[in-house]
């Protein structure tokens, strides 16, 4: 990993606590970003980012924040601004699921998925390209937005329709980000996991066996691994943290309104 590949990047991540948040704040840092965690958990986005600071390269802080509120995400920019100056790059990480077959969806399911999945990316696309606005074009590279998607924007799943819709939103967010944000010089990318070993997926393979849609735990990640997967493993945190620095340098100044997928080739099959 190149200690300066993001040398003078100061990002702001949403849903930075654990998971994959957390691990591209570790990875991001770690190329020399400042990074700002945003998370309705401060503690733990808080003891995240001193370990990051305690590793001695980029700098960090954390910020608590529902996505879901305009005011919070506005305040979580704020926060990235005095600390570091300015904001070259937010990722809006943030996201949740709760599985539930079509005829037992109900409103307050279907709320709470569209919410902190969709609604929040939009919410939080504004307030960042708000600042970058406001901050002027940066001379040599574009501003960069990157949006978490997920394989369920590709592949319909019976269990998980609200999920599936809002990450749908997500792509569209991108694609349509990407054409709304251009006059201001910023791109707007995304990545798209599959199967990522992380708190969020450990709590869906339980509730897929509370619904009765698997018999034990552990069988989604087995039936998947066995029946779509190219790459015969689930992921880890660690397999996304190169292509979400790859969005996040000058590397990929050449593009928008992209998503790339890291699902161990699930669109394939």
């Amino acid at each position: 990993m190149d200690p300066n590949r993001l040398n003078g990047k100061n990002i702001l991540i949403t849903g930075a606590a654990r998971g994959m948040g957390a691990a591209n704040a570790e990875a991001f840092a770690a190329q020399g970003a400042n990074v700002c965690l945003g998370d309705l958990d401060l503690d733990a986005a808080q003891e995240m980012a001193d370990k990051i600071n305690a590793a001695g390269n980029g700098k960090a802080i954390a910020a608590r924040m529902d996505v879901t509120k305009r005011a919070d995400n506005a305040a979580a920019v704020a926060a990235t601004v005095e600390a570091f100056g300015s904001i070259n790059v937010g990722v809006f990480n943030a996201g949740l699921n709760k599985p539930r077959f079509f005829m037992d969806i109900d409103e307050d399911n279907w709320d709470m998925i569209m919410n902190v999945n969709t609604k929040a990316m939009w919410l939080g696309m504004q307030e960042v390209a708000r600042q970058m606005i406001a901050q002027g074009p940066m001379e040599d590279h574009p501003y960069k937005l990157i949006n978490v998607g997920s394989i369920a924007s590709r592949k319909p799943l019976i269990d998980v329709t609200v999920y599936c819709t809002s990450k749908y939103g997500c792509l569209a967010l991108t694609e349509c980000g990407a054409l709304g944000l251009a006059e201001h010089n910023i791109t707007v990318n995304g990545y798209a996991p599959g199967v990522v070993v992380t708190p969020l997926w450990e709590q869906l393979d339980k509730d897929l066996v509370d619904i009765g849609f698997k018999e034990r735990e552990g069988q989604a990640y087995d039936d998947i691994v066995a029946n779509n997967l190219v790459i015969k493993r689930v992921s880890y945190p660690d397999d996304i943290t190169g292509t979400a620095s790859f969005l996040a340098s000058d590397d990929s100044d050449y593009m928008t309104g992209q998503m790339i997928h890291i699902d161990g080739g699930w669109v394939t099959k």
